[in-house]
C-alpha cells in the first residue's frame, strides 16, 4: 500500500463520519413532525397528489407509522451527503453555513415550524441542500421543492433561500429563490386547511398548485473557453458605436415623420405607420 494511500484511510478513519443509524431522523425527530407541519410535509400538501396527501394526514393523525426510509437508498444518500454538500457550498462562495438542524417556529401559527439545514447570515437565506438523479433537470427540481423553500422562508422571515443540488456524481448547482409572498399566501392556505383537517377528523382534499417562483440569477460564468460567445462578443465590440449612430438616426427619421403620415420615403429608406401609430423603418427601393 502507497504511504499517500495509508494517510488518506487514517484520515477517513479518523473523521467524524456517521453510521447509518445516525443518518435520518430520530425518533423524537418523527414525534415532533407530528405535532406540527414542516418544510417536506409542504412539498406533499402542494404536490396535489392525493394518496401522498391522505398518507401525511394519517401520520399527523397517529393512525400510520413514518415510513421507514432506512433502505430507500436517494433518501439516505441525500441525508449523507448534505453536510459534503453544505461545504462544497461554502468552498465555492466563501461563505459560512450556520444553525444546522435549528428549529423555527412560525410566530402567528406555532405548529408550523422547519429543521434548518443551514441558514447563511451573509445572505440572510435559509439554507436547503439536495442530492437528486443525475439526469434530474434543474426546473423539476425547483419545482419539486419549492413548498419546502418558500415554507421555511416564510416561518423564518428570510427575503431568500438557497438551493445547494448535487445532480448524480458529477453536476452540482446553487440557485438562489426569492420570497414570495403570493406563493407563500396560497402555500398558508393550504397549510391551514390541512392542519385543520388534522384537527377536525376530516380527510384533506388536494390544494391547487400556484405558478412556480423562477430562481434568481446570481451565479458567475466565464466563457472564455467559449469560441461562440467570442464571435459574439468580437461583433458586439467592433459595432458598438455604428450601432448608437444607427439608433440616433432612426429616432432622427421618425421624429421628421408628422402624426398624420402612414408613409414617408425617400433617400433609400421607407418608414410606415401601423394601425396602433408604431413606426417602423426599412430599406426601400424605388
Amino acid at each position: 500500500m502507497h504511504q499517500y494511500s495509508h494517510d488518506l484511510q487514517l484520515e477517513i478513519k479518523e473523521a467524524d463520519w456517521p453510521s447509518l443509524d445516525q443518518v435520518g431522523l430520530s425518533s423524537e425527530l418523527l414525534e415532533l413532525r407530528r405535532e406540527g407541519v414542516g418544510g417536506s410535509d409542504a412539498n406533499i400538501i402542494l404536490s396535489g397528489d392525493p394518496d401522498r396527501i391522505h398518507k401525511l394526514w394519517r401520520e399527523k393523525r397517529g393512525q400510520a407509522d413514518p415510513e421507514d426510509l432506512s433502505s430507500v437508498l436517494p433518501v439516505m444518500l441525500g441525508s449523507w451527503t448534505e453536510a459534503f454538500n453544505r461545504q462544497w457550498y461554502e468552498q465555492k462562495f466563501g461563505l459560512k453555513v450556520s444553525r444546522v438542524g435549528a428549529v423555527d417556529h412560525c410566530q402567528a401559527h406555532p405548529w408550523r415550524r422547519c429543521t434548518l439545514d443551514g441558514y447563511i447570515q451573509a445572505r440572510d437565506a435559509v439554507f436547503e441542500a439536495k442530492h437528486v438523479s443525475a439526469f434530474a433537470k434543474p426546473d423539476e427540481v425547483l419545482e419539486r421543492y419549492m413548498p419546502q423553500l418558500q415554507h421555511n422562508m416564510a416561518v423564518c422571515k428570510a427575503p431568500r433561500a438557497i438551493l445547494s443540488v448535487i445532480f448524480g456524481n458529477q453536476k452540482w448547482e446553487a440557485y438562489e429563490v426569492a420570497s414570495d409572498w403570493l406563493y407563500q399566501e396560497e402555500l398558508l392556505i393550504a397549510e391551514v386547511r390541512f392542519w385543520d383537517s388534522v384537527r377536525i377528523g376530516e380527510p384533506p382534499v388536494p390544494a391547487a398548485i400556484p405558478p412556480v417562483p423562477k430562481p434568481v440569477g446570481f451565479r458567475e460564468a466565464c466563457f472564455d473557453g467559449s469560441n461562440v460567445w467570442g464571435a459574439a462578443a468580437s461583433d458586439w465590440l467592433v459595432n458598438r458605436e455604428p450601432a448608437k449612430c444607427h439608433a440616433a438616426a432612426a429616432a432622427t427619421l421618425k421624429g421628421l415623420v408628422e402624426d398624420d403620415v402612414s408613409r414617408a420615403f425617400g433617400h433609400g429608406i421607407e418608414i410606415r405607420r401601423s394601425k396602433s401609430g408604431a413606426l417602423t423603418i426599412r430599406e426601400w427601393k424605388a
